[in-house]
């Protein structure tokens, strides 16, 4: 038995420290918890009456920008570095649009909010968002949201949030609320905000303003002359056409038809969604955990760094203290030395094994996602008793459909109409 002595041999002062800096090196390279304050969970508020239908806003939002660098596309290394995965990507500016889109639906204040392809323009409110940062651990989007009248309500504005731990816990806690559920209330209710500063006359003028927009997109020889552009750059209503116009009317019916595409494309979108969920929750799962574990490595280093060079070299250079017959002494030194090895391997072992883990979700992702783009395709509209087949992406099938309904409706109304004259200016 040792005994706590100022004149301890030399040895045992070596081997002390050796023995420190194994152990240093086996706690540091084990779990080290963090605290972390569960987040505030935000609600987007709620509509407590109902809102007239000439003020029911309807909301497109687009799929998001996935902002993969051009100059970056073709480097698999460079985009692993930036934590891009392209077809993850790819997936996420659908997946993440659809969560707004239900935030918004949600809190009861808005009328028809749908994901839509890009073509889609002439609708009462547009948004459109990019993908700034998507980890299992934090979220950034970058939001614009403008009206038909050409109205910002919000310009490019950074949403950025934490994932909230507690929604990883379980797989019935990720789907009761999304980690970054908060992101999308805060765009919500900066939605709202922006909404409610526009009276009951001006929501209704966005309405109508979208209408004749569709319209005049058709038919700009007729319906061109009831639209003008102040001189901030708004579209305002010069003068209505009247209810019973049967141009007007057959405006309606076909935006009723194209209401009906837009409708199914963006189911398309729920089932991709849904289809995505549970690989996708994965995903974010096990990728923030590896992420944790890459960031405490590198904030880590230096300490590491040092305690592990000092316990090699001891175990290298630092001969032995034990007399040659001192077979306890040995096995303690053997111990020590073998200790700090272990826990270093076990360490760089399980944030491989953790790594490993988010590569596996990120590729089943991306298998879906493919499939969902190699088969996502194709739907049958009916129209005036024909039967149209669209085929392709949703932005293709959007594309195809606008040309035929463009067709269709010349086919209705016949040739042109003569282009209506102008006001003088001040009448």
């Amino acid at each position: 038995m040792f005994k706590a002595r100022a004149d301890r041999p030399l040895w045992h002062r070596s081997f002390r420290e050796l023995a420190i800096a194994g152990l240093a090196l086996v706690v540091l390279s084990g779990c080290v918890v963090k605290e972390t304050r569960p987040l505030p969970k935000l609600e987007a508020v709620q509509a407590k009456q109902q809102i007239a239908d000439a003020e029911l806003l309807d909301v497109a939002v687009q799929a998001f920008d996935a902002n993969i660098p051009a100059a970056l596309k073709d480097d698999e290394e460079a985009l692993d570095k930036k934590r891009i995965y392209p077809d993850v990507r790819k997936a996420e500016s659908r997946l993440l649009a659809a969560r707004l889109k239900t935030t918004l639906e949600t809190s009861g204040q808005w009328g028809a909010v749908r994901v839509v392809p890009e073509g889609v323009r002439f609708v009462d409110v547009l948004i459109t968002g990019k993908i700034l940062e998507s980890t299992g651990g934090r979220l950034e989007l970058e939001i614009r949201a403008t009206d038909a009248v050409g109205r910002i309500w919000i310009d490019d504005k950074i949403y950025a949030g934490e994932a909230d731990l507690g929604s990883y816990k379980t797989d019935a806690a990720i789907r009761a609320r999304d980690p970054f559920k908060n992101v999308y209330v805060q765009i919500a209710n900066d939605l709202l905000q922006a909404r409610e500063r526009l009276s009951a006359a001006e929501r209704q003028d966005v309405r109508e303003v979208a209408l004749l927009r569709f319209a005049n997109d058709l038919d700009p020889r007729s319906f061109g002359g009831y639209l003008v552009n102040d001189p901030d750059g708004m579209t305002r209503v010069s003068r209505l056409p009247a209810k019973d116009d049967p141009a007007l009317m057959r405006i309606e019916k076909i935006r009723d038809r194209d209401a009906v595409v837009i409708d199914t494309l963006d189911g398309y979108n729920e089932q991709f969604s849904e289809g995505l969920f549970d690989s996708y929750a994965g995903y974010r799962r096990t990728s923030r955990e590896a992420i944790e574990k890459e960031d405490k490595a590198r904030a880590q280093a230096t300490t590491r760094t040092v305690l592990g060079a000092a316990a090699v070299l001891a175990s290298i250079f630092v001969s032995s203290q034990c007399g040659s017959g001192d077979y306890n002494c040995q096995r303690i030194e053997d111990a020590v030395r073998y200790g700090g090895g272990v826990g270093g391997v076990a360490a760089v072992m399980s944030g491989i094994k953790k790594f490993e883990d988010a590569k596996t979700a990120a590729q089943e992702v991306k298998e879906l996602a493919r499939s969902f783009e190699n088969e996502a395709g194709s739907q049958v509209v009916e129209v005036e008793g024909r039967s149209l087949k669209l085929v392709g992406t949703a932005e293709e099938q959007y594309r195809e459909w606008r040309r035929l309904l463009a067709a269709i409706y010349a086919e209705e109304t016949g040739p042109p109409s003569p282009a209506p004259a102008k006001s003088p200016p001040g009448s």
